[in-house]
């Protein structure tokens, strides 16, 4: 009890010293600084520079208790060393971050200093605006309130849309404003971020579900679901 009683005041910098010499105890380690900073979203910058070790944690983590830190601490350690990371350490501060109170926190946060670029639904091509009013009609009754719809600044292979809920915004890669791109492939990827505002995400401890049952369900009933995932493969 003692023991646990000493670890629950020490300060930041001694959790991050402790963990690092636990992982580390041949490594000389000078002094440890660590700063709480009005970052956009729960991030975390970790380095070892001459000796001293700098971290970077966001402003919204500056209330958490010991043990989060001490789990952070060895997430951010292991990764340093490009050591895997351990798996009670990462539970732990999944489970933390996904506290109610703390995705309100983030996402208010992500709106309020997040910046966010939306060019408008105009492409060269194609209009993001067209396609999502008749696939709301042909779908979702017409009910759907529209985002703000956009093209990314560049032509991104691995993400082709995504909808980001802080700024209620869906953005299409730019690779898709091409003639040679078939609209049925942009239709359906517009489709599937449309379902992310039909199904949010789902959080229970430290699992985070993005594409529920229901979700799954729903982009089954896309038409023609085949033809345009083989589409997509051939992108």
């Amino acid at each position: 009890m003692q023991v646990q009683s000493a670890l629950l005041f020490e300060s930041p910098e001694e959790i991050f010293a402790r963990v690092f010499r636990q992982w580390k105890p041949r490594t000389p380690l000078e002094g440890v600084r660590v700063e709480f900073r009005r970052f956009a979203n729960v991030n975390s910058f970790i380095r070892l520079e001459e000796g001293r070790l700098h971290v970077r944690l966001s402003d919204l983590l500056a209330g958490a208790p010991a043990p989060i830190l001490e789990a952070l601490a060895n997430i951010l350690v292991a990764k340093m060393y490009r050591r895997p990371v351990p798996v009670a350490a990462s539970l732990s501060y999944r489970r933390y971050l996904n506290r109610r109170e703390m995705r309100r926190g983030a996402h208010l946060v992500r709106q309020i200093r997040g910046r966010k670029y939306v060019s408008g639904p105009q492409g060269e091509v194609y209009n993001l605006e067209e396609i999502f009013e008749e696939l709301n009609a042909a779908h979702f009754h017409g009910l759907m309130a529209r985002p703000d719809l956009g093209w990314s600044r560049r032509p991104s292979r691995v993400t082709l849309g995504h909808y980001d809920p802080s700024h209620n915004a869906i953005i299409l890669s730019k690779i898709l404003d091409r003639l040679e791109v078939p609209r049925l492939v942009l239709e359906y990827v517009i489709y599937h971020e449309m379902l992310h505002l039909r199904f949010p995400v789902e959080h229970s401890g430290a699992r985070r579900r993005v594409h529920t049952r229901e979700f799954r369900e729903a982009e089954k009933a896309f038409p023609r679901l085949p033809e345009a995932k083989a589409l997509l493969k051939k992108l």
